[in-house]
């Protein structure tokens, strides 16, 4: 009843200002005056409105896990940091083993801490993660920089040699930078590990790893975390504005 009501009032108003607008040519002077008053007040509101609307509608929706997937893609994901706002934003003087959300770690040997982790909303267009990650490294007296971030049971459910596992990201950084990731699944008292080099200069920032090259015990699979290594990171700062993962099956030969 309600929404009734607001669309009958809606519409009574906009027959009201639409009279009032063919009117205004030759209403007498004192009434055009009053209604300019009110059409201004009215037009502080609507335009406020506008602008906040426009500005919330064009961002990337919260909670969105969408993202091209090859295919044949049997699991997809994009971390919980990337979907929607975590209870902590950021972090300053990160410690190692600082964790950013569930899922996100921060691990270094620095003697003393120059570095901040903060989650930040995405605003460009071609954004299709709502939130993205900003890492900022000043001075750097350690001699590694990781982030981990460690992947869903939902991950392991299945994975064989036959798979192959993609790693989609979108990064910035202020200066040149050498980013690896290296792909760990412990099966058994083993980790199989994996490394590529992330292709910052390519338009598409993409890494694969095909697990028949690797030594898995399939029916010993417990774990799968992603290591992204930052090589030289300091005075530097690096956004991630999305991570994806999607796994899929190597086209039989």
């Amino acid at each position: 009843m309600g929404k009734i009501l607001d669309r009958l009032f809606h519409e009574r108003a906009l027959r009201k200002w639409r009279r009032a607008a063919e009117a205004a040519e030759d209403s007498p002077l004192s009434e055009v005056r009053v209604q300019r008053n009110q059409a201004r007040q009215l037009r502080t509101h609507l335009d406020r409105l506008i602008h906040v609307a426009d500005g919330r509608l064009a961002l990337p929706q919260i909670g969105t896990s969408f993202f091209p997937r090859p295919h044949g893609t049997d699991w997809a994901w994009r971390p919980e940091l990337w979907r929607g706002p975590l209870p902590v934003k950021g972090l300053s003087s990160v410690a190692t083993k600082s964790s950013l959300g569930d899922e996100v770690t921060l691990f270094h040997d620095c003697g003393v801490s120059e570095l901040t982790l903060r989650q930040l909303r995405n605003t460009r267009e071609e954004d299709l993660a709502a939130y993205g990650l900003r890492m900022d490294v000043f001075r750097f007296d350690g001699s590694f920089l990781s982030l981990v971030i460690d992947l869903p049971d939902a991950a392991v459910e299945g994975l064989t040699r036959d798979h192959i596992l993609r790693v989609d990201t979108i990064i910035e950084t202020e200066k040149p930078l050498e980013i690896f990731a290296r792909l760990n699944i412990k099966h058994g008292p083993n980790t199989e590990q994996i490394v590529r080099e992330l292709p910052l200069n390519e338009e598409e920032v993409r890494v694969e790893f095909d697990l028949a090259y690797s030594r898995l015990n399939e029916k010993r699979i417990e774990k799968i975390w992603l290591d992204l290594i930052f090589e030289a990171p300091e005075m530097n700062q690096t956004i991630l504005r999305d991570l994806t993962f999607s796994r899929r099956r190597r086209a039989a030969l």
